[in-house]
């Protein structure tokens, strides 16, 4: 048996690579999802491998108010060479699957990973200059404010959520990564070197970190008097009320009122929320996890939104304003069913 060929099945996973790659030209490679309460329904950029789509004329007018350098795709010599890299790039994974030289796997597998740093360093540069450049004439001026998108995950952009993740053919190209990673694992009879279990153990540990490193969930401070309330609509001013809710995806939605956030999980069902955060009554403005917060509840607590409910970082806290506003104590998972 020639140790330097690639089995079967590997040239067979290679045709899938190719196919991957072939397919990622025909559609979205990136999105960047914008909401705001002016904009309910959101907008998106959609980033191709040789076009910008989604509602660039409506992003590139408000782009113009605050001096950012609006988007066209003559602005970018990726849009013309991608197709051709990743073109080149399918017809090396055919090659290979052709030849079935274990060094071809390697070369093909290096390559995709060095092109995807270069990549990932080009829409940084793209992203800082985008935010950064500014017009110093522009209608709208915010001092010391930059308007950089996030390269992955949630940002809050003024009174804007910017969400950034991988579209369609993003998903493809991770896919081809992975699949390669696996190849060049089983070529080089890594997985001879532990048990079965253990290497399967591995490889998942190994894809779940790329996943749960690219999406934080992070509490982001409240802009009193600049923030809107994202079930009201109300401007959030009095930072003792307010609240947060981060989404599994990172995306951060904030309320003037602990009901208003508790009304908005109950309208949208299927926004799956991986934490919340209240305001310490006590403090202006310091969000806590509400797992660990102490709240009361009374008629004399008058919140913007009249919801009636306040948060407390300790219990000698919560008993002091639950004797002075007559209240009384209630537990956070007894809220969130009201």
């Amino acid at each position: 048996m020639n140790n330097s060929k690639i089995s079967t099945l590997s040239r067979a996973v290679l045709l899938i690579v190719m196919v991957l790659l072939v397919s990622s030209i025909f559609v979205p490679m990136w999105r960047i999802e914008l909401s705001a309460p002016q904009y309910p329904e959101g907008l998106v950029l959609k980033l191709h491998e040789n076009k910008i789509a989604g509602n660039v004329d409506i992003i590139n007018g408000l782009n113009h108010y605050i001096g950012m350098k609006t988007l066209h795709k003559e602005d970018f010599i990726e849009f013309t060479v991608l197709p051709y890299i990743f073109g080149l790039f399918a017809l090396s994974a055919l090659a290979v699957a052709v030849v079935a030289k274990k060094k071809g796997l390697y070369a093909l597998f290096i390559s995709l990973i060095i092109f995807g740093i270069l990549a990932a360093v080009d829409f940084y540069r793209w992203n800082y200059e985008y935010g950064h450049n500014l017009d110093p004439n522009a209608a709208i001026r915010v001092p010391g404010m930059s308007y950089q998108p996030p390269m992955l995950g949630y940002k809050q952009l003024l009174n804007f959520g910017a969400y950034s993740i991988p579209d369609i053919g993003g998903w493809m190209l991770i896919a081809s990564g992975l699949l390669l990673f696996i190849l060049v694992i089983k070529e080089t009879n890594a997985l001879q070197r532990y048990r079965k279990q253990q290497s399967i153990a591995v490889v998942l540990l190994f894809i779940s970190l790329i996943f749960t490193s690219c999406i934080k969930s992070e509490m982001v401070p409240i802009a009193l008097n600049l923030d809107a309330c994202d079930y009201c609509k109300m401007t959030i001013a009095d930072g003792k009320y307010a609240s947060e809710a981060i989404t599994e995806k990172g995306r951060v939605y904030k309320f003037d009122d602990i009901m208003c956030m508790v009304k908005h999980s109950k309208e949208n069902v299927k926004t799956k929320i991986a934490s919340y955060y209240v305001s310490d009554y006590n403090q202006n403005n310091v969000l806590i996890p509400s797992e660990s917060a102490h709240f009361i509840k009374g008629t004399e607590i008058n919140s913007p939104m009249r919801g009636g409910i306040i948060a407390f970082s300790t219990v000698a806290d919560a008993k002091v304003f639950q004797k002075k506003l007559k209240a009384e104590g209630v537990q956070w998972n007894n809220i969130l069913l009201k």
